[in-house]
């Protein structure tokens, strides 16, 4: 029997493009896993922010749900493009942008009717091709497979842009993609992007009481990569600290309305990873950015 070879962890550099294709490999494999086991919290068309379970429909962090209809939504790292059909089902025009080919397929999986592209529009590998907006189960949600640090649209094409944990805590450089982002939305866009909070850091990734004691450096910035045999990555996520996000979306252009910190509610009793009710209710776990386009 062959036994298949557990990655190791480690903390090391890792580069924006070996960032990237781990992150696509990654996704790509567990994409199924994840689905499975987080599809139910998250719903076919629902827009949840975080494993605290804050809800847009209640938070209202892209502004209004009633003044959502009409507008010109991108959302980033959008995976089954839950966040886009609960968007859809609210009259705007989504674009949920994913690097997983397979996380694409799931949402094709729930019902959106859509097709995922690449960003020249040529056959993917499933055989689907084209770009066009189709019908969804809410509305009209459009799927495109890219890289969000080279977003294939044009500048000043989007009214608003999200992103609930995609893309940003994967990449090595962060401005890059939100220099992106900001090109894309029109001037006083609103972009709102949730990622772990910095301080979980500084703490072991684990939802019982050893999660709660300082096991690390907060200003440690290297990169935490699980490798192969072959010192490959196959899983990189980059921390930055409370300021450096600060002055990230500054470098970029935006300008920071709003810094969320979701309180970890009553009803939620569920565990994702290393969030749960028993470290949510003492240090938070979630960070969301609410930035303006100047």
């Amino acid at each position: 029997m062959i036994q298949e070879y557990e990655p190791e962890a480690t903390r090391r550099a890792a580069s924006d493009t070996e960032s990237s294709r781990a992150s696509r490999g990654w996704w790509d494999r567990n994409a199924d896993e994840y689905q499975n086991d987080h599809g139910a919290f998250l719903g076919d068309d629902r827009f949840v922010w975080g494993p605290e379970g804050l809800d847009e429909a209640e938070a209202g962090l892209l502004g209004p749900a009633t003044e959502l209809k009409g507008r010109r939504v991108l959302e980033i790292g959008a995976g089954a493009a839950q966040c886009s059909r609960w968007l859809a089902a609210q009259g705007a025009h989504p674009v949920a942008l994913d690097l997983s080919h397979r996380q694409l397929q799931h949402a094709l999986r729930i019902g959106t009717g859509a097709e995922p592209t690449v960003p020249d529009g040529s056959t993917v590998p499933d055989g689907s091709t084209g770009r066009g907006p189709a019908p969804g189960v809410s509305g009209r949600v459009e799927l495109v497979e890219a890289d969000a640090g080279a977003l294939p649209f044009r500048d000043a094409s989007f009214d608003l842009a999200c992103s609930a944990y995609g893309a940003i805590p994967f990449v090595a450089d962060p401005v890059r993609v939100l220099r992106e982002v900001r090109r894309v939305l029109r001037p006083g866009g609103r972009w709102v992007f949730s990622v772990t909070h910095p301080i979980r850091w500084a703490f072991p990734d684990e939802p019982g009481p050893e999660g709660l004691s300082v096991g690390a450096s907060y200003f440690d910035r290297t990169p935490y990569v699980e490798q192969d045999e072959t010192g490959r990555a196959v899983y990189v996520e980059h921390h930055r600290t409370l300021g450096d996000r600060v002055r990230d979306v500054a470098a970029a252009g935006f300008r920071l309305v709003d810094l969320v910190e979701p309180e970890w509610p009553e009803w939620n009793s569920q565990e994702w990873g290393g969030w749960s009710p028993l470290r949510g209710n003492l240090i938070p776990g979630t960070a969301i950015f609410v930035c303006v386009a100047d």
